[in-house]
């Protein structure tokens, strides 16, 4: 009988501890993937704004030594990113793969014309600087226009905007969840010992030696919760790296590291404060007050 009730004890332990790291582990892995989504929205926002692209429609006139010549200004310009030039027979090869047919059995004549794509680098793409980059590019007499989307870009820089605030106050609240969260549960598993709490501090022993296997306990289990999540959080960023080559996620090893870091103290901190209140509240009551 006695054997049984001990392996039912043993259960039950098991059971709690368990969840501990089940709670702490999910916690901070979605702490961590709110890290990840932190450290890389920029990286993901120049990755769209430049996307976008300014296109610099040439006359028929222009010569290729002055096609070649703005080209390598572009190029060399702090604000542009990369260059293409798109021949008008490149342009009606393209055309027509998108719609299917070609529409110069109709016309009789290639109505395209040649021209620049400009792909600009990301602190670049705004209204002002796009039309200041139009206006240099439209004095030039061989250039018939420069056209791009200034709708998008403003809508694309309000929504950043928009969606950086709402990330950091997400983060905020989040935290303070995560923190509500773990504490909770570290308190329901100290909640399990009050007695035998009280039965040590009943027979001289002190504070800090009732608390210290608690606190160590709670700290080991943050440990484990932590590791947990940390490879949870690798599996999603490799995942995530080698479907979205282009982010190059990776390609900041010191800041995931650091972001990984945070994650294993956190989870250390947050175990060993809650644990130390938790003991201490438990500490605190006459024996009376265990029963509520």
């Amino acid at each position: 009988m006695s054997s049984s009730f001990e392996n039912y004890q043993k259960r039950r332990l098991i059971s709690s501890y368990f969840s501990v790291v089940l709670s702490i582990a999910l916690v901070l892995f979605l702490l961590g993937l709110l890290g990840l989504l932190i450290l890389n929205a920029k990286k993901v926002s120049d990755h769209f704004k430049e996307q976008v692209v300014v296109t610099i429609y040439l006359k028929e006139v222009a010569k290729d030594v002055e096609i070649k010549q703005l080209e390598k200004s572009l190029a060399m310009s702090e604000y542009v990113k990369s260059t293409e030039f798109v021949s008008k027979e490149q342009a009606a090869e393209s055309m027509k793969a998108e719609n299917g047919e070609d529409f110069m059995e109709f016309l009789g004549y290639n109505p395209l014309q040649n021209s620049i794509d400009v792909h600009l680098k990301a602190d670049f793409v705004t209204s002002e600087h796009l039309e200041t980059i139009k206006e240099e590019a439209i004095s030039k007499n061989f250039v018939d226009e420069v056209r791009y989307d200034d709708d998008l870009v403003t809508l694309m820089n309000n929504n950043v905007k928009k969606i950086s605030f709402w990330v950091l106050v997400l983060s905020g609240v989040f935290t303070l969840i995560a923190v509500l969260l773990i504490n909770s549960s570290i308190r329901l598993s100290v909640y399990s010992k009050r007695f035998t709490i009280k039965t040590m501090q009943m027979v001289g022993a002190t504070k800090q030696f009732i608390r210290r296997p608690f606190v160590w306990k709670s700290v080991r289990l943050g440990i484990v919760g932590a590791l947990v999540a940390l490879v949870g959080v690798a599996v999603v960023l490799y995942y995530l790296n080698e479907t979205f080559p282009e982010l190059n996620l990776l390609q900041s090893p010191i800041l995931i590291g650091g972001l990984f870091a945070g994650i294993f103290l956190l989870g250390i901190i947050i175990t060993w404060i809650s644990t130390f209140i938790a003991t201490q509240r438990f500490l605190n009551l006459k024996t009376d007050q265990l029963y509520y």
